[in-house]
């Protein structure tokens, strides 16, 4: 066994089976699974709304506009003076991406272990049973029962309707991880060209990658991206960092410069009218009377 199947896969495995030997069902098994793995994260997602809050706190210390004035001509000297301010305060700025890249090792693991618990040949319970904690007995439940709702657990999920299999899983989970992204949308590192570029690519790819792997594998895998995205947004609503208004906000609203340009810009015009008014010449005497001035006055006699 490699270490990746022992400090993973088997783990997992095994959790799934006594949650399984719990509850007597597959997916509610899955379901309290992803809530375990949640309330474990916890901390690491309260270091990340600190980080988050310490962010939106630097982008309004006077020091640190200051030094965005200074060399916001200069990027390489701008990034060297970011990362010392960071260094100082304790601030990291790429920690809101850690819960993201914590996921990868667990969807991996979690698949692995799903389709290893869901074992139907002899071949597959011959390598269940080598992996099943001794103190487990596990052979009630085996094999297990992979009917979930209108769900099999170990196929891709579609629900058909009139003989098109619609692959509900697959969208909720694109529309619930793009909702909770958007929603948690924050501060952009003060203008860290570099974070602010880690963090767009994130929260725009892994909603189509999560989707995706829902879409393609089994609908276990899709059935916890579901509740993961929903127990998050949660947790994040609880701890108040949760930004509903995001989602129905349209355009971002005129920035003060704007406002200040497009003011100038009619008073200019307004400046130019008086000026054409102030300097309108006057109408040209006719030419009668300019010849009756140029006449030579008659003597008085």
């Amino acid at each position: 066994m490699n270490i990746w199947e022992l400090i993973i896969v088997q783990p997992m495995t095994n959790i799934l089976l006594f949650i399984t030997m719990l509850v007597k069902n597959f997916g509610i098994a899955i379901i309290l699974f992803t809530l375990l793995i949640k309330l474990l994260t916890i901390p690491l997602t309260a270091k990340q709304v600190k980080s988050r809050r310490e962010m939106a706190d630097l982008q309004n210390d006077p020091q640190y506009k200051k030094i965005m004035e200074k060399y916001k001509d200069d990027r390489e000297k701008l990034a060297l003076e970011q990362q010392r301010i960071y260094k100082e305060k304790g601030i990291s700025p790429f920690s809101s991406c850690l819960p993201l890249l914590l996921q990868m090792p667990i969807i991996f693991g979690l698949y692995q272990a799903i389709m290893r618990a869901m074992a139907s040949t002899p071949y597959e319970l011959l390598k269940l049973e080598r992996i099943i904690y001794p103190f487990l007995d596990v052979n009630k439940i085996i094999p297990i029962q992979n009917r979930f709702l209108w769900m099999d657990l170990g196929q891709p999920e579609r629900l058909y309707v009139f003989g098109i299999g619609i692959p509900v899983l697959a969208i909720l989970v694109v529309l619930t991880s793009w909702l909770q992204t958007k929603a948690m949308e924050g501060p952009d590192a003060g203008g860290d060209a570099s974070v602010a570029a880690t963090t767009n690519s994130m929260n725009l790819m892994m909603p189509l990658f999560m989707g995706y792997l829902a879409y393609q594998y089994s609908a276990g895998l899709a059935l916890y991206f579901v509740i993961s995205n929903l127990s998050t947004m949660l947790i994040y609503a609880l701890m108040g960092e949760m930004n509903f208004k995001r989602l129905f906000s349209s355009n971002k609203e005129e920035t003060p410069t704007k406002k200040v340009i497009e003011t100038s810009l009619v008073s200019n015009d307004n400046d130019e009218e008086e000026d054409e008014k102030t300097a309108k010449p006057s109408p040209k005497p006719s030419a009668r009377s300019a010849a009756k001035k140029m006449r030579p006055k008659k003597m008085k006699k």
